[in-house]
């Protein structure tokens, strides 16, 4: 699936829930399901700055996709939740589509009247993480 393919579908998914309660339930048991971080990738270097809880990405390149690696603390579950969709649409592709990506799911699902201004500040930070990523081994896969 294309990144906007799987955009297309978490906008679906989320048309099915017509309350902000629900969706927002969905966004926490999405992060329920996101694997298990590596202690060893929890550090200052992956933590995402501008979340006010703590909140890590990493990730690393395989066969020419990136791959994203994501956590939080336990108390912050929405928090996780958003990685975790985030990891959903860009891990697995290649750098510079990440680099590249028009996030439009976002506002699309509502984003803003689910998650508050703090956390919104949070998830930009999140996006801009993986993006300088993508745009980080796109670099150097073009300089071989």
């Amino acid at each position: 699936m294309t990144i906007n393919e799987k955009q297309d579908e978490i906008i679906e998914e989320f048309d099915l829930f017509e309350d902000q309660l629900d969706k927002t339930q969905y966004i926490i048991d999405l992060g329920k399901k996101l694997p298990p971080m590596a202690e060893s990738r929890k550090n200052d270097e992956n933590r995402i700055v501008g979340c006010q809880s703590k909140v890590w990405v990493d990730a690393e390149l395989n066969d020419d996709k990136l791959y994203f690696y994501g956590d939080s603390e336990p108390t912050a579950q929405i928090s996780k939740g958003l990685v975790g969709l985030l990891i959903r649409v860009l891990s697995g592709e290649k750098p510079e589509d990440i680099a590249n990506a028009d996030l439009y799911f976002i506002p699309r699902v509502g984003m803003g009247n689910l998650i508050t201004s703090l956390r919104a500040g949070g998830l930009a930070s999140m996006i801009e993480r993986m993006k300088a990523y993508g745009r980080a081994y796109s670099v150097s896969e073009n300089s071989h």
